[in-house]
């Protein structure tokens, strides 16, 4: 397991009120405090890379350029759009990823066991204080275990790459309090589709977003990998939780043993753009309509949609935790006739997990078809793609025309509750009606 370690020489200096946001990028910037607004050049800790934007990308730009990774442990490659192979063009893209790694002694290739965002933790890779840049947009991913993680194209990562540095404006942090408990059958899926259905899509500015308040902290990290994940959907460059117990303990389990849980939270006097509370214990299930998540609106609005297929996949909806939500409603019922239920585990992990445990037998025994752990239909590769006919739900990120198949199909976005309630119904229904 290869683990990159923040670089202890980079500390925070106290004298002067500091967000998380602030903390994290002073640290990689070699700085004792930075503001927002002003450009610093940060060093990476870590640059991760997917199969479809990867390799395939910046490979030819190294060989022109006659460059190599500035340090292949802090690279972690990840096969996960274009798997399992299915034709000579999918066959061809994981080949490159694999030479890829190979060629430049990448020895964190991560070959098929699921999607990079999940990868990235399962694996040991992620720990508080790190600044990480990722080839997706969903790379916020990493927020939720108090890294500085963000997504960038296939010409900044080049630059990663050679320089082993990136330059960023400081942002500035926008607040989301949580107040109360998410009642049954809501989830941080439902959270976040209240924020960009609130919000919009700009919402978080492109600043750092961080979340806190008691429903927040009790979050589980799959959970808050959810949030942090879609704060790209709301329009931030960061999603930022402060790291506590359940962050150690969860890295713990993944072999990540030295968790600094004090050091990376906002200092309480610490100024922040904006702050938006919202009532988590009122917050109803929320569906999004086509065509985009800021088209969210409770439940009840959407009930009664006819559907013909549901989709339980993605790094946003197809983790453990969201795999158990689904089993929660499905055990001991079956889906409506002529829907079919797909179910895509985010990763291998998870699917064993869930394997054992009896959950995906739950799952299974409804009439769901297992598909391969991978990207697949969210990100619109492989088989199993949606027709100009279909109406879906979707425990996906992103429900934009055509992302899920042909452009005449219909997504609407949803929690796993959400999606498992209407598989059984055969229209949009409200989970809190099968618990």
């Amino acid at each position: 397991m290869i683990v990159p370690t923040p670089h202890p020489d980079r500390t925070v200096s106290p004298a002067s009120p500091q967000t998380l946001a602030q903390k994290l990028v002073a640290r990689a910037a070699g700085r004792g405090r930075v503001t927002p607004g002003e450009i610093v050049t940060c060093r990476v800790d870590l640059a991760m890379m997917h199969d479809s934007g990867g390799p395939r990308r910046v490979g030819p730009m190294l060989e022109r350029l006659g460059a190599k990774p500035w340090d292949p442990s802090r690279v972690v490659v990840v096969t996960d759009h274009y798997v399992p192979v299915h034709d000579e063009e999918s066959r061809r893209i994981v080949a490159v990823a694999r030479d890829f790694a190979a060629q430049h002694s990448v020895r964190a290739l991560h070959d098929g066991i699921g999607i990079c965002h999940v990868v990235l933790p399962e694996q040991g890779h992620l720990r508080p204080g790190m600044f990480v840049v990722g080839g997706d947009s969903h790379s916020p991913t990493g927020g939720a275990f108090g890294c500085y993680a963000f997504g960038v194209g296939a010409t900044e990562m080049l630059g990663v790459l050679v320089t082993g540095e990136i330059w960023l404006k400081v942002p500035h942090t926008v607040r989301i309090r949580w107040d109360g408990r998410f009642g049954p059958g809501v989830s941080a899926k439902d959270a976040m589709l209240r924020l960009c259905g609130a919000l919009g899509m700009d919402g978080g500015g492109y600043h750092a977003v961080e979340y806190c308040g008691e429903a927040v902290e009790a979050l589980s990290m799959r959970e808050r990998m959810t949030m942090a994940n879609m704060t790209a959907e709301l329009g931030g460059q960061a999603g930022l939780f402060a790291p506590d117990a359940t962050t150690r303990a969860w890295l713990g389990e993944a072999g990540v043993h030295e968790v600094d849980v004090e050091t990376w939270r906002s200092d309480p006097s610490a100024a922040v753009l904006a702050e938006h509370r919202f009532d988590a214990s009122s917050l109803a299930p929320q569906v999004a309509a086509p065509h985009s998540p800021a088209n969210a609106a409770p439940v009840d609005v959407h009930a009664g949609t006819p559907l013909t297929a549901a989709y339980l996949g993605a790094c946003t909806g197809a983790k453990l935790d969201d795999l158990r939500m689904a089993a929660s409603i499905l055990r001991g019922r079956r889906c409506a006739e002529g829907l079919r239920l797909m179910v895509a585990p985010a990763s291998r992990r998870d699917e064993t997990i869930a394997r054992e445990e009896g959950t995906l037998g739950a799952l299974l025994e409804a009439g769901a078809e297992l598909l391969p752990t991978a990207c697949g239909a969210c990100a619109g590769y492989g088989a199993h793609r949606f027709g100009d006919d279909d109406v879906v739900i979707a425990s996906t990120a992103r429900n934009f025309r055509g992302r899920m198949g042909a452009p005449g199909s219909r997504v609407y976005l949803a929690s796993p509750y959400t999606v498992a309630a209407s598989a059984v119904a055969g229209t949009i229904a409200d989970p809190r009606e099968f618990l």
